[in-house]
């Protein structure tokens, strides 16, 4: 797939937004699920100022991830790098792919405030309230690590802008949900928990680790409460639904070909590219990725034999016989109150 770069002309990029707005006049909470879901995202609220060590030193040029997961790794156009160009290469990769986690975020914080106002369950509205501040952290301490410790910018990648739009202009709540708490969300846990298990920097592993408690509730969030919508779909909107998740699961996965990277180091970008795709470090970190969304898709009714054809195509039906996110989340609280009667 081959797309323009997405470069905002004006630092406010506005466009009209179709929603409808749903007020819901019945207060009785009978998801028990979600309000639980509830009580622990007002529990476990986290200050970035105070949680996080701002004073630990980050230096861009070193290697905070490690430099094999670069899709050119080990290849001619690798060995042809000098030590400088290798510097600048690490700055350059950990900048975009943090840059990215920032946008994608950002997008997060307008969808969940557009589910807050769509969303007919009160339940569901509460509980978003809490990912709106939740988003609204994760844009603060992505913001922070990018302009004080990396001091280095990448515009949003086009396909993940693509995807951020689809999602943002569409005025049915359910398909915000399935895009942005299923997919989007669902890949960047994924990604999260790499980053904090491979970086070198305490910061950025401590940062990533904070950001990932809140995320695994938002993945949850979306499963609870598509799975009671997708229960009365038509076969019409179930096959509207998984062709959206298809297509968003094409766009993720193009999104983590670096093409912006190659093309600002100089280097021939299209090669970069051909290499990042059958590299099999970066084929096996792609298909990992898919880990948490392939089961929870699963579990809403939305793997037909035409999408299980089509994830099969993607590398990814491995993975539909994985635990729900929602159910992850009951463990966890399990492990914990158990840990807390100890």
């Amino acid at each position: 797939m081959t797309m323009t770069h997405f470069h905002p002309k004006q630092p406010v990029e506005q466009f009209p937004v179709q929603q409808i707005l749903a007020y819901n006049w019945e207060y009785s909470s009978d998801r028990q699920r979600l309000m639980r879901l509830y009580e622990n995202a007002k529990r476990d609220q986290w200050n970035a100022t105070s949680r996080l060590d701002w004073s630990i030193d980050v230096d861009p040029h070193s290697e905070l991830v490690p430099d094999m997961a670069m899709g050119i790794y080990g290849s001619e156009i690798w060995n042809k790098l000098t030590a400088k160009e290798i510097e600048r290469l690490r700055h350059e990769s950990v900048t975009w792919q943090l840059c990215q986690f920032l946008h994608g975020e950002q997008g997060a914080l307008l969808a969940t405030a557009q589910i807050v106002d769509t969303v007919p369950w009160y339940e569901a509205k509460q509980y978003g309230a809490t990912q709106v501040m939740d988003e609204a952290r994760h844009v603060e301490v992505y913001r922070r690590f990018v302009q004080e410790k990396l001091e280095h910018e990448y515009p949003v990648n086009p396909e993940l802008k693509k995807l951020l739009d689809m999602i943002l202009t569409d005025s049915r709540w359910d398909m915000k949900f399935l895009g942005m708490q299923i997919m989007v969300e669902g890949l960047a846990l994924a990604a999260f928990g790499t980053m904090r298990d491979t970086t070198t920097n305490p910061l950025l592993r401590d940062l990533t680790a904070a950001v990932m408690e809140d995320e695994a509730r938002h993945v949850a969030f979306g499963v609870l409460s598509l799975r009671e919508f997708c229960q009365q779909a038509s076969d019409q909107e179930r096959a509207e639904r998984e062709d959206f998740v298809y297509e968003a699961a094409v766009l993720m996965r193009d999104r983590l070909l670096n093409r912006e990277v190659w093309e600002t180091m100089g280097l021939d970008a299209d090669a970069c590219v051909r290499l990042t795709l059958t590299s099999p470090l970066m084929m096996e970190f792609r298909r990992r990725l898919f880990s948490k969304i392939v089961p929870n898709v699963k579990s809403l009714g939305l793997l037909s034999d035409r999408q299980r054809a089509r994830f099969a195509d993607l590398g990814i039906l491995e993975f539909e016989d994985n635990t729900t996110s929602d159910i992850d989340q009951d463990a966890e609280e399990e492990q914990r109150r158990r840990q807390e009667a100890a």
